[in-house]
């Protein structure tokens, strides 16, 4: 399964521990982890603003993702609105990566999940859903 991992479940599956943390580990060793050049860069703002990570350890979060599949930023934003700007971009990269699902904590996103056929669900989601597909 693809499946897009916005930049909010990023950061809590680096910066802490919990869900996001297992949730990426899992998605990493049994399906085909999809974020975008919108979400790495501002991942690595937020890592190194919000958390003062270190250079080095941002640098390999980055290296562990690009080592997956990064699509590049899109040249339009998405047929549905998104209340945050920003998130509307999040929204046209995952629409043009072609993924079974975005992942996200954001409710802007989460919002207009019925207005696109992806699904967009929360991490909680992911994990019942990615469960619930193992036992079938």
């Amino acid at each position: 399964m693809r499946i897009f991992l916005d930049t909010n479940v990023l950061v809590s599956a680096y910066a802490a521990r919990g869900i996001c943390t297992d949730l990426v580990r899992h998605i990493l060793a049994e399906h085909d982890l999809v974020a975008g050049e919108v979400n790495l860069e501002e991942l690595r703002r937020v890592l190194r603003e919000q958390f003062h990570a270190a250079p080095e350890r941002v640098d390999a979060i980055e290296a562990e993702l690009r080592a997956e599949t990064v699509v590049p930023r899109p040249a339009e934003p998405p047929p549905v609105a998104v209340r945050d700007p920003d998130d509307q971009w999040v929204l046209a990269s995952a629409l043009g990566a072609d993924v079974d699902m975005l992942v996200t904590g954001d409710q802007d996103l989460l919002a207009v999940a019925n207005a696109v056929a992806m699904p967009i669900v929360s991490p909680r989601g992911c994990w019942d859903r990615l469960r619930r597909a193992s036992d079938a």
